[in-house]
């Protein structure tokens, strides 16, 4: 497999954070316009943005979020981040992406969270006018804030609905918030049908995998820890679910620790749909041709794979099927 020729194939990503995803020179941009102080050196700029080799676990990687969070709490901050992350997605081909952010995280300054999302929203569609890249976002409750603060996220995700949010997530401390803590918001989520996608299964515990496909997600985000709890899989054949996978920040987050741990290719083995993302390009210091690099030389994935890896996908998007058909053609006539 080659590296440019990986680069330029088209590829659809699904589990990309925005603010873990901003390049450092543009969080300068960002910084300087507000007159926020960053580290001069560059390399120094670097280190507190991207998350060490020796990683000890989730909570010393999402450390990394501090310093880019106090930059984004203006409108002007937001919608660059987004053109910024949708000109890398272009960089690599990337013909789909779903960029998810959580509103309330952006609020420190007195931004109202409409406000939060349509400067992202602004974001994406000049991005797509700029660079050619189809996006849409994803909306996350942060588990740790109170119930009635997470709704206010999901009710927020039906209003712009029509206007480029296409899904609702929960992010955050998993361990002391697992997915039955929000069942009744849950429930409002699926009342109003708004498609589901929740990160489960990253911090060692296969069950909340299972939990969150029983409370409605038709997504699950790492999903990692099913490998140790089998008994599932029939779950997620059964019921068609697609795992994102980010091979570069399940290691760096110590989900496993072992490259005979990782379970891609027993989740292939056992029929599960999965698909590979980045996570966060900058603090993963990652890119999609990077991760999709990577399976090859440990797996020695092929075009083919490859393919089929970016059709499943395609499959699990939160788009229409007359969109997911123009994607999978393009795919098809690519490879």
């Amino acid at each position: 497999m080659k590296r440019e020729h990986v680069k330029n194939l088209p590829k659809i990503e699904l589990h990309c954070h925005l603010d873990g995803s901003i390049r450092p020179e543009t969080l300068r941009e960002i910084a300087d316009a507000q007159g926020i102080a960053l580290p001069n050196d560059h390399a120094q700029l670097k280190e507190l943005l991207i998350a060490p080799k020796d990683c000890q676990n989730l909570n010393d990687y999402l450390e990394r979020f501090d310093l880019v969070l106090t930059c984004l709490q203006t409108e002007a901050a937001l919608t660059a981040a987004a053109i910024d992350v949708i000109s890398q997605a272009a960089e690599e081909n990337i013909q789909y992406i779903e960029v998810r952010f959580a509103p309330s995280q952006h609020t420190e300054k007195g931004l109202s969270l409409p406000k939060v999302i349509t400067a992202v929203l602004a974001g994406l569609e000049q991005g797509q006018q700029q660079f050619g890249v189809k996006s849409n976002a994803l909306l996350c409750g942060m588990r740790h804030e109170e119930l009635k603060e997470i709704e206010k996220i999901v009710q927020l995700a039906e209003v712009y609905k029509t206007s480029g949010v296409v899904g609702f997530d929960l992010a955050g401390n998993e361990i002391d918030f697992p997915p039955y803590t929000f069942e009744e918001t849950l429930d409002l989520v699926n009342q109003l049908s708004i498609p589901l996608t929740l990160h489960a299964g990253e911090c060692g515990c296969g069950k909340n995998v299972a939990d969150a496909i029983h409370l409605g997600a038709k997504r699950i985000g790492h999903g990692i820890a099913l490998k140790d709890t089998p008994e599932y899989f029939s779950l997620l054949q059964k019921e068609n679910i697609l795992i994102e996978m980010c091979p570069t920040s399940n290691f760096q987050t110590k989900t496993v620790t072992r490259l005979a741990d990782y379970p891609f290719q027993t989740f292939l083995e056992a029929g599960i749909n999965i698909c590979i993302n980045t996570d966060n390009r900058t603090v993963s210091d990652t890119t999609l041709t990077d991760e999709f690099m990577k399976l090859h030389e440990w797996y020695g994935i092929t075009y083919a794979d490859m393919e089929q890896l970016n059709h499943n996908a395609v499959n699990g998007a939160f788009i229409s099927e007359s969109e997911k058909q123009l994607l999978h053609d393009q795919l098809t006539n690519s490879y």
